[in-house]
């Protein structure tokens, strides 16, 4: 290895930018010398040239060893002692370190040492200095939370670092014990058809489902991502690439349950009008959604409904202004800033529609910090506090719905879905762009789904400058997602320890893995988890690394399998004895065929019209095994004793799925160990088309199909009926009724520092 490479090698190992990867197939991929110099430009190193790989690796060593404390710590909660890794500067024996412990609760504990006490690790010389690192024991058991650690030694230096003192485990619900399974209907909520919607499904919707489904005997409902996108551009509609995940999207409002709907005469005027009647008719009726017409008739009202609570209740300073002031002071100054970027998006946007985001506004704007923003605060405070007011309904309403599922003694409830990133254009990435990469976006190496591999145009996280900011984005966006469920599933999990990034301009051939601090992120995840009593599921489909697979087993996160991918060696599908236990399983998910579209091989079909297979020979290659893969599929069914009699089992004679067959796979699946089992709503009508082809956009109707059937004749529809008893009968609701779930405790943590 040439100097140049060598230095450029070590440089990325400081920075978690992995050189090389193994791929799906075992063979092991260099990644190409620009990919690594262009990446590590996204955390601010001049990789240009040789000289500046030198001094970029000085200024490294330096930075490390000039740190007295790293930013984050572990300690394990109740135990003792646990150790902090000290740096010093021309160490001598006679020095003293004085320590303190602030924990979250305010209780405080102090201490000193002696460095002659302490065990010397490594040291270092720089620039005729003499550095070592200790490792300083400290006996305090600390209690679950995020607790402060200040450390001083008697020359004036001093650091800070934030303990997190985790459980061993995520929460697991009570309902869950004793070996209980559970079962419920996954859903894209937008998907919902009824009479009273305004062509969009919403939390109305929603709460309609649980009642209907509960009684079924359902414990746990998923949806996909709730995540806010785009007001001022409503077609952007992919949920996973939303413009911030610790907000809603209002879209969902059910508009006329708004308190302020029943008071306004304005607004019910203008929706029971025959105009905007039969426009609602329209959107009802459409078998896509139409956002744009949807967004429109919805924020006609809502600026309404906005004006009347302005007139009549913040005026008055009443009980329901009181109710908005705390939801608003509980937001902080995150919330703030999210409606800030919303009215500055609309306000750029309404002179411009060209200007799709903030990148894009003038420059003045991009720093959330600026001045030209705050005099655009100033002067538009009741704009702000409009996009305050959605995100204020949006959150009751969707705690209403959790609170009813609550109530009808559902095991889980709501099951939320956590999208992997943001799009670059929208609020997270402007309010929090500092812990962005700025240029390279995420994706995945090639596999056999996807022969050139992923680019999903997603900027990533600098795992640098989220441990450097204490983790705060991610501890606020896990707990603003989990305070309305009772599960939460986490997109592409195996992102917790790395994540695949495509350099700037580049494809998915440039990429290359870059790793996060995978332990101190899983102790966020199970000390939350624990506060806001939230199982974890891992959605870790894919190439997974053993080391991601036991860390989450390891913290109980459960485990996100397909009957798609559940195969042998062979190719025959994996007995529902042998899945896991600790899993949620499903025929399919949002980005596969549903069973109706695998079953007819309509997806590869789809695939080939989009151009989305190398060549003609690759799909014909696929369609003769998915002919194989029915009969195995088959055999599988018959192995169970589950296979409807007279069924053929031959890749040469084509079967039809009716609806017993249908059935038997999912009484398949229900009869693994596994301790939840989701039903998408798609499978159970029979729909062959999936909710989003990856590898496209404008060439298929992503995010936007609905359901054939509206709520009102899923209640009677048969079919729903017979696979609702039959999952019943294998996997019965637990008979104790599931405890009320408590606000998370209250911490210094709340709010991100730096937003306030």
């Amino acid at each position: 290895m040439s100097g140049a490479r060598a230095l450029l090698t070590h440089l990325c190992q400081l920075h978690g930018i992995g050189v090389d990867f193994q791929d799906i197939w075992g063979t092991r991929r260099e990644v190409p010398e620009p990919s690594l110099r262009a990446l590590l430009a996204e955390f601010d190193i001049d990789a240009s040239s040789d000289e500046s790989l030198e001094r970029a690796a000085r200024e490294a060593a330096a930075a490390r060893w000039k740190t007295l404390l790293p930013p984050v710590l572990l300690a394990a909660a109740g135990a003792r002692p646990w150790a902090a890794p000290v740096r010093l500067a021309r160490p001598h024996g006679g020095a003293q370190l004085h320590w303190r412990i602030a924990e979250e609760t305010g209780a405080v504990h102090e201490g000193e040492v002696a460095v002659r006490q302490l065990r010397e690790a490594a040291h270092a010389e720089l620039n005729g200095t003499r550095y070592a690192a200790f490792e300083l024991e400290i006996g305090v058991a600390l209690p679950t939370g995020y607790h402060r650690l200040e450390l001083r030694d008697d020359r004036g230096a001093s650091g800070e670092a934030l303990v997190i003192a985790a459980p061993a485990r995520c929460y697991r619900p009570e309902s869950l014990a004793d070996g209980a399974r559970l079962w419920g209907p996954a859903v894209q909520l937008y998907a919902l058809r009824s009479g009273r919607n305004w062509g969009i499904g919403d939390f109305g919707d929603l709460a309609a489902l649980v009642e209907d489904w509960a009684a079924r005997g359902a414990g746990v409902f998923g949806l996909g991502p709730l995540h806010a996108l785009f007001p001022h551009n409503p077609a952007h509609a992919s949920p996973y690439s939303p413009s911030s995940r610790a907000r809603l999207n209002v879209l969902y409002l059910d508009v006329e349950a708004i308190a302020d709907f029943r008071e306004c005469e304005d607004a019910q005027r203008r929706v029971r009008s025959t105009q905007f009647q039969a426009r609602l008719a329209r959107l009802r009726e459409a078998p896509f959604v139409d956002y744009p017409g949807v967004a429109a008739a919805k924020f006609e009202v809502l600026a309404r409904l906005y004006a009347h609570f302005l007139a009549r209740h913040l005026a008055a300073e009443d009980a329901r202004a009181c109710e908005f002031r705390g939801f608003q002071a509980a937001g902080g100054v995150a919330l703030r800033r999210h409606a800030l970027f919303e009215a500055l998006q609309e306000h750029f946007h309404a002179a411009d529609p060209g200007v799709w985001g903030w990148p894009v506004w003038p420059e003045a704007y991009r720093d959330h910090d600026a001045a030209a923003v705050a005099r655009f605060a100033a002067v538009n405070g009741e704009r702000i506090e409009y996009f305050e007011y959605l995100q204020w309904q949006a959150e009751l309403q969707l705690a209403r719905v959790a609170e009813r599922c609550t109530a009808l003694g559902t095991a889980i409830g709501l099951y939320l879905d956590l999208a992997v990133s943001v799009d670059r254009a929208g609020s997270d990435a402007w309010t929090s762009r500092e812990d962005y990469a700025p240029g390279a976006s995420i994706g995945a190496p090639a596999d056999e789904f996807n022969p050139n591999g992923q680019h999903w145009n997603l900027p990533p996280l600098r795992p640098d400058r989220l441990r450097a900011d204490r983790y705060a984005l991610f501890i606020e966006t896990l707990r603003e997602n989990m305070r309305n469920a009772g599960a939460l599933r986490i997109d592409h999990v195996m992102g917790l320890m790395r994540l695949f990034w495509i350099p700037p301009r580049g494809s998915a051939r440039d990429g290359a893995y870059v790793h996060y601090p995978l332990e101190e992120l899983l102790a966020i995840v199970a000390l939350e988890s624990e506060r806001n009593r939230c199982l974890v599921i891992g959605e870790d489909l894919g190439t997974v690394a053993d080391e991601v697979r036991a860390a989450l087993a390891r913290i109980g996160v459960l485990s996100y399998r397909l009957l798609w991918f559940e195969r042998e060696p062979d190719g025959s599908f994996r007995p529902a004895e042998a899945y896991p236990q600790d899993a949620l399983v499903a025929v399919s998910t949002h980005d596969l065929a549903t069973l109706a579209g695998w079953w007819q091989g309509r997806d590869l079909r789809l695939r080939l019209d989009l151009g989305l297979f190398p060549d003609a020979g690759a799909y014909e290659a696929q369609s003769a095994g998915r002919a194989h893969a029915r009969a195995r599929l088959l055999v599988a069914l018959r192995h169970a004793g589950l296979l409807p009699p007279g069924t053929e089992i031959d890749p040469a004679v084509p079967v039809a799925l009716a609806p017993p067959l249908g059935e038997a796979v999912h009484a398949f699946l229900a009869q693994t160990p596994a301790r939840i089992m989701m039903v998408q709503l798609e499978d159970a009508l029979g729909v062959p088309d999936q909710a989003n082809m990856p590898g496209t956009t404008g060439e298929h109707p992503n995010w936007c199909r609905k359901l054939p059937e509206s709520l009102e004749r899923l209640s009677g529809d048969v079919r729903v009926a017979n696979l609702a008893s039959l999952l019943e009968r294998i996997r019965p609701r637990p008979a104790a009724r599931a405890a009320a779930r408590p606000e998370p405790r209250p911490s210094f943590l709340n709010r991100r520092k730096t937003r306030g």
